[in-house]
């Protein structure tokens, strides 16, 4: 692919609901635009965007993926985007380095929760927007009711650019508004259009809607609007002209529609772009910190400003390693050269770079501001981090993403491979920042976050896939702890003789409880009866012992132990025998001290939309939950409450199916609770079976 100018490229990341076609769009316009030769289908697990077996296996996008094309002189980098909120990463990485989206709704289902979903991401990021009103060709497509669902739900500045010649069966092509004219396809021959002029029987909608896009179009210049409003007709260059403002500001978003699969419509759509969408240098300046002073500093998209880039997505690999994904903001980076982390504070070396199609790695010698590209096997580098000149430092922000919601307990399918599980989890983290893996200590199991159960699943597939590493995933185990409710005295002494040498350590420790830290250790020792060098050996004994509590043996905490006396022997006594005094003291006391258990609660953090506000706070009070408050933010409600982690691990499902989607949560651990008599019963009982059970 030949070099391009900054100003003669597009970065534009298609985004949808899951399903509304966004891969086959993709496929169709990289067809059409003659990147290949055949048009790919996700039913037939031929697509250039859907390349991972996993996405082959599930006919959905899973990872974003990029393709160039080129269309009428311009370089066009398409992003295709999963749909599935369980991939939101994939998403808003994607958008941090694109110049504008183009929103694809399905023409039978029309504004889905993901369709609002992606639509608020764009707004987040200030990116322009076109929308694409796909399968125009299916039973009950409607375009029109599309294009009143979207100006409803989004505003009226969404106008027409093309409308539909029939639909479902009968739909053949398109009314091209801006030149005025029709486009007709036969089937298969997708890439040669036939035109004609506007007339016949749709001549009055199509002027109607015309004269719709004509006003906007207007609007957003001064010398256009005097035009309009003086009744001239404005030329079609004109109205590109006004189109292309309103697109860069906001303040216009065109409606096209056709057919991916049929490979209809895929023209206007791919002038449109060239015509209206913005390139990098319409964008602006990029904007950063100075690592070194906290100040902002810009970063212009010219080839002749300090090179700098940011890293949007990072791809692991078993043989090639790791795979680094960037976009140039400003000046160039060439193959075979350095650059400078500027978070790591380390130089990394740049090997061959390369512009990447799907799967495909075409080498680049020279990649400059404002296009894509990527490098293999940085040593230093990780997903949001900024690449620049050491001497014109800068750092970007990083992506925000939402935090993990759904948690696992992952264990090896064999054993021995806790090592492999590990290394394997940190590559996967690398190309997700969603997933986040941490150690339960109280209950010792590995803990696997994501943002649903598809997301986890194909976690997991990849690990065996690519790193051969093969798991069990189950329900965690709720993370108990236990305490006391009273001050109790208990005396431990271990005595042994068997022959030589014997064994003879004896304490009485007091224990009380300590609600403000976890465990606390004193001695009050007088005239000896423990010595000195054995005092070490009785904390160890009660730190080891209180990792398992006498209820269902989950640690115990909120304590305190003071060794108050005891007694030695001058010849048996070790610190291994006032270990064990210590370890048998505990379980008597604690047995004494009235011990109850705890459960974690969480401060949990619910978005909605009000119509469902009656069913979420019904839903929580049956997870044991306590509304702290609820309060407006935006169009949405807020919703806060405690609740117990133990009724939380499904969350994330259910509060999907109750709102459709359209509800977010946050979650935080706050603080440790006694848990209900009723339900501890059930816990203690359940610990005891399992202790019988594995005893025999």
């Amino acid at each position: 692919m030949k070099k391009y100018a900054t100003s003669d490229i597009r970065n534009i990341a298609l985004v949808s609901h899951g399903g509304a076609g966004k891969t086959s769009l993709a496929e169709a316009m990289i067809y059409t635009a003659g990147g290949s030769e055949r048009l790919g289908r996700t039913t037939e697990g031929n697509t250039i965007m859907d390349h991972d077996p996993e996405e082959i296996r599930r006919q959905v996008s899973i990872n974003a993926a990029i393709a160039p094309v080129e269309w009428q002189g311009i370089k066009i980098n398409i992003i295709d985007t999963p749909g599935y909120f369980d991939f939101v990463a994939e998403v808003k990485s994607s958008l941090r380095v694109v110049d504008a989206v183009v929103v694809v709704v399905d023409a039978v289902s029309g504004v889905e929760v993901g369709t609002e979903l992606v639509w608020q991401y764009a707004e987040e990021n200030g990116l322009p927007k076109l929308v694409f009103v796909n399968k125009m060709d299916r039973e009950n497509a409607n375009f029109q009711q599309v294009l009143d669902g979207l100006r409803g739900a989004f505003g009226r500045h969404l106008v027409p650019a093309t409308l539909p010649i029939g639909s479902e069966a009968a739909f053949k092509g398109v009314w091209d508004l801006v030149d005025e004219q029709a486009l007709t396809w036969e089937e298969g021959k997708g890439r040669n259009p036939k035109t004609e002029p506007v007339g016949g029987a749709d001549a009055d909608r199509v002027a109607e809607a015309r004269e719709l896009l004509v006003e906007a179009a207007a609007e957003t210049d001064d010398d256009l609007t005097t035009k309009y409003l003086e009744g001239e007709p404005l030329t079609p260059e004109e109205i590109r002209k006004g189109l292309r403002a309103g697109v860069i500001s906001g303040s216009l978003v065109p409606v096209l529609c056709g057919s991916s699969l049929k490979d209809f419509g895929i023209q206007p759509l791919l002038n449109l772009i060239r015509q209206v969408a913005p390139s990098p240098e319409d964008r602006g300046a990029a904007r950063g910190t100075n690592p070194k002073t906290g100040a902002e500093e810009e970063r212009s998209a010219s080839v002749s400003a300090p090179f700098s880039a940011f890293v949007f997505k990072t791809m692991a690999d078993p043989y090639v390693g790791k795979l680094t994904l960037f976009r140039v903001l400003s000046g160039t980076l060439a193959s075979n050269s350095q650059t400078y982390n500027s978070r790591s504070g380390r130089t990394e070396r740049i090997g061959q770079l390369f512009l990447i199609k799907g799967k495909q790695q075409e080498p680049a010698e020279v990649i400059g501001a404002g296009d894509l590209g990527a490098v293999a096997k940085l040593q230093e580098t990780s997903t949001d981090d900024t690449l620049c000149d050491e001497g014109n430092q800068i750092v970007y922000p990083p992506t925000e993403f939402p935090k993990p919601v759904f948690q696992v307990a992952i264990y090896p399918k064999a054993k021995g491979d806790e090592e492999k599980i590990s290394l394997a989890l940190g590559r996967i983290r690398e190309e997700d920042p969603t997933l986040s893996v941490h150690k339960e200590e109280a209950t010792g199991e590995t803990i696997l976050s994501g943002m649903g159960e598809l997301h986890l699943d194909v976690a997991t597939e990849r690990m065996k896939r690519k790193f051969g590493v093969d798991v069990v995933l189950k329900a965690p185990k709720v993370p108990y702890k236990e305490t006391i409710r009273k001050a109790v005295k208990a005396e431990g002494k271990f005595k042994r003789q068997s022959g030589g040498r014997g064994q003879y350590g004896h304490v009485w420790i007091e224990y009380l409880p300590e609600p403000d830290q976890d465990f606390v250790f004193e001695e009050k020792i007088f005239g000896g009866s423990v010595p000195r060098q054995y005092i070490p050996a009785v904390e160890k004994g009660l730190r080891e012992a209180k990792s398992e509590g006498v209820l269902a043996g989950y640690p115990m905490t909120n304590f305190k132990a003071v060794l108050y006396d005891g007694s030695y022997h001058e010849v048996d006594s070790s610190e291994m025998a006032f270990k064990i005094a210590a370890s048998m003291s505990f379980k008597k006391g604690m047995m004494e001290a009235g011990p109850v258990l705890l459960e974690p609660i969480a401060e949990v953090s619910v978005l909605i939309p009000d119509s469902f506000m009656g069913d979420i706070i019904g839903d929580l009070n049956r997870r044991r939950g306590r509304i702290l408050g609820m309060e407006p933010v935006g169009a949405m409600q807020q919703v806060k409450a405690l609740v117990p982690l133990a009724e939380m691990f499904t969350y994330a499902v259910d509060l999907r199916s109750m709102t459709q989607g359209r509800g977010t949560f946050t979650l935080e651990f706050d603080h440790y609770e006694e848990v209900p008599g009723n339900i501890a019963q059930g816990i203690i009982e359940k610990h005891q079976a399992e202790k019988k059970k594995g005893e025999e």
